[in-house]
Parts: C-alpha cells; structure tokens; sequence
C-alpha cells in the first residue's frame, strides 16, 4: 500500500484507471471510437492534431506507398491515416447497354480495388505498460483516464518506447524526448473535445464517455451485418483483452494486422511480478550458497 492508501498492484492494473489511479472525484473515463467505414482519407485529422499541439512537421517525404506520406505514428506524428489498398472483385451488374470486354477476363466479376482508410491514435490503455516502466512519472495516468507525456519531466531514457505493444510512444530525434497523442489533455480541462475529432467532417472519429462510446460501436456493427457488411469488427473495445481495453478503439472491415495493429496485444509489463519473483528466490539461493560456502569453510 503506499501512502495514500492506493494499492500499487490495482493502479497499474485495475480496470477503472481513475479511481485506481488515484483521483478522488474523477471526470467519466473518455476516449475515441474511430469509425474506419465512414473514413474519407481527407487527413484532417493529421492536421488539426499537428497544428493544436505545435507538433513538427515529419519531413514531408514522398514514399511511394498510395497517398500515406506519414506511414505510420511517430513523435512528429501523432494522428496517421492509413491507406490500404486491396484487390476487391465485385459482380457485374448488366444493365443491359452497350458494353466492351471488361477487364479481368470473362468470369462475371470485375477487378476492382476497394480503400481500406483508418486513422490511428495512442490507445490509451487501460493496463498501460509505458506508465510501469517510466522511471521519472513523465508518464501518467489524468483524471479522464488518458495517458500523457510530460515533456518538461522526461529525461529520454526510452523505456516507454519497446513497452508500448502497438509500437506508438517514439522519440524525437535531435530532441531524445518522449512524445505522442495527449487525447488534447489541454482542451478536455476547459470542456472542449480533442482537435482530430473536431476536425473529422464524417464524424469518423467520434470522442465521449468511453462506455457510451463502445454501446455506439457495437450498435454500429450490429447495423452493418444486418446490412450484408460481415466483415465489420471492434477492435480494442473488449476490457478484457491483453490490455485491459483500449481508450481508443476501432471499427474495421478486415483483420487488425491489415491496418498494421497487432492482433492480440499484451501489456509488456504482465509478467513483471513474476519475473522479479523469480529474480528474488534466484538472489536469495545464490546467497545462500555463498553464505554456506564461507561458514562451512575449513
């Protein structure tokens, strides 16, 4: 127990982050559920993020790879649009006009592309791993149950870095800090909602209360297999995934690792206790082999 009375073990584990966090009077918990049906690629977000928050630019490199100039979260880049393309044969629907021989040969479907377009984000995890591993607090946990970065306390060891399951916490070059999405911790104190959401002209992202948000996001898939959509899944909504479940939770139309999320992450510090457990029985017979090795001596 530490001095307040919190038990350590509930706060970095517990699945109610605030109140096991330590906040007497806690906000509700919020966070982002990302629509990626409803995404257009119009990178609003990216820009709004960046320009709210002062975030650099992240070299304006043209890669090659469709129109994803970003390629993926960083410290210069904390909201990435993914373009995915992927080969999508449709039926043909003959409507009885004039036709030429259509491309992909003659099996009654055509060869077509579908976009495949999410915005990625920090997760805010519920069992975060960068916050147990963060030797100076730069890391914690607010009374909205987010994850923040305090720039001015990090010291750019780097521990958050390999910690993080999605691969999100990056550091800056020529900087050596720590740096990603705040939620807009700044505009949630004064009632306003985070930059990227407000941006977003299809309501894509959509930003509230964390439980509210999943009964919306599970409304919505149910609508779409009624629709013929199948495909359509939740990902990081379940709080009892390896993380606890996630703080920003997504909707998509294919398997996780196609957006380049990991399919079933694990918070990295879960076997910590038992390591250090084992550490310490390891630690207490080699000192007992020495100590028995010099009494028992001649």
């Amino acid at each position: 127990m530490d001095h307040d009375g919190f038990d350590l073990r509930t706060m970095l584990v517990g699945d109610d982050p605030p109140h096991d966090g330590g906040y007497p009077d806690p906000a509700p918990r919020f966070g982002f559920f990302t629509d990626t049906t409803v995404c257009i690629g119009c990178k609003a977000c990216e820009v709004a993020c960046k320009e709210w928050n002062h975030v650099p630019d992240d070299g304006l490199v043209f890669t090659g790879m469709s129109y994803d100039n970003t390629q993926g979260l960083s410290a210069d880049t904390w909201r990435h649009v993914a373009f995915i393309e992927q080969p999508a044969p449709r039926p043909v629907t003959d409507l009885g006009m004039p036709s030429f021989t259509k491309p992909g040969g003659g099996d009654g479907e055509r060869s077509e592309f579908r976009w495949l377009m999410s915005s990625d984000v920090c997760k805010h995890c519920t069992h975060a791993a960068c916050l147990d591993v963060c030797p100076t607090g730069a890391l914690f946990r607010t009374e909205f149950g987010t994850v923040v970065v305090q720039e001015d306390i990090c010291n750019g060891c780097g521990y958050c870095v390999p910690a993080c399951p999605f691969g999100v916490i990056d550091q800056r070059e020529g900087d050596g800090r720590a740096w990603k999405c705040t939620l807009c911790y700044d505009r949630l104190g004064v009632g306003q909602e985070p930059a990227c959401a407000k941006a977003c002209p299809t309501d894509s992202i959509q930003f509230g209360e964390l439980a509210e948000l999943r009964e919306r996001a599970a409304a919505r898939v149910e609508r779409l297999h009624e629709a013929g959509v199948t495909d359509a899944r939740l990902y990081g909504h379940d709080p009892d995934d390896g993380v606890g479940g996630a703080g920003a939770f997504f909707l998509l139309l294919d398997e996780p690792e196609v957006y380049g999320l990991p399919p079933d992450p694990v918070v990295t510090t879960r076997d910590l206790p038992a390591m250090w457990k084992h550490a310490g029985v390891a630690a207490a017979a080699l000192l007992a082999g020495l100590a028995a090795a010099f009494l028992g001596g001649p």
